[in-house]
């Protein structure tokens, strides 16, 4: 997939205007409340929004410098952060989420140009360009807006990033040998994206934010529908 850097850069700020936008709307007894994802609060999201910035410019430093800087420590020092992170006050959470997204703008604009072209690993141990590294970021930022269960959607993302989001998933299920065979077709944007080698595979249809909460495992596309008009099935797990 060839996605601009400019693009890529705008979703990701977008995305993080966004995400604080919800935020300074949640009252401080908001923040302890279940998210979207199991065993998380809203705390959890927002601790986890603030470290994956400190890791994205970890990896931005590895691209300027050529020494490498690991997103994270180890896994379970993210995990160790996070469940510390959730455990602090809400103005503490929400200066820190403001003041992480702030350094991370700062470095992004320090980048020279050079550097977008080096290799980094991400936290999946994958070899990606300096360049996906904004495009990890706005994931994050529009997806764990709708986590946080305070009223995002997926409809909410920019038309182009959902159809890229949407491919890049597509992408990462078909490159594993259990894939299943799935052709989805956004009704709504006149798009088609094909899971598997199989000449005949299953039609999944419904909106573009439809089919992108299901893909990443956010619903379970109730408002999607297969060929014979039943419900799809449960999503492959993607990440």
């Amino acid at each position: 997939m060839a996605r601009k850097l400019a693009e890529t850069l705008a979703w990701a700020g977008d995305g993080a205007a966004h995400l604080r936008g919800l935020m300074s709307r949640m009252a401080d007894d908001a923040f302890a409340a279940p998210s979207g994802l199991p065993g998380w609060t809203r705390a959890h999201v927002l601790s986890h929004v603030a470290r994956n910035a400190d890791a994205m410019i970890n990896l931005l430093t590895w691209a300027r410098t050529g020494i490498p800087t690991p997103a994270y420590a180890s896994d379970q020092q993210r995990v160790a952060d996070i469940e510390e992170g959730a455990r602090r006050d809400p103005a503490t959470i929400r200066a820190d989420v403001l003041e992480s997204s702030d350094r991370l703008a700062q470095v992004v604009k320090a980048m020279p140009e050079r550097a977008w072209s080096a290799r980094v690993t991400n936290r999946q141990g994958i070899k990606i360009p300096a360049t996906d590294i904004p495009w990890t970021r706005a994931r994050e930022m529009w997806i764990h807006a709708v986590d946080l269960d305070a009223g995002a959607t997926f409809a909410d993302l920019p038309g182009p990033m959902l159809a890229e989001l949407i491919s890049d998933v597509v992408q990462t299920l078909g490159m594993r040998p259990d894939c299943p065979a799935l052709r989805l077709i956004a009704t709504d944007h006149g798009l088609t994206w094909t899971l598997g080698e199989d000449r005949n595979p299953d039609e999944i249809r419904g909106s573009a934010a439809g089919l992108a909460g299901w893909l990443v495992g956010r619903s379970r596309g109730r408002d999607l529908r297969t060929v014979d008009g039943a419900r799809p099935p449960a999503a492959p797990r993607w990440l």
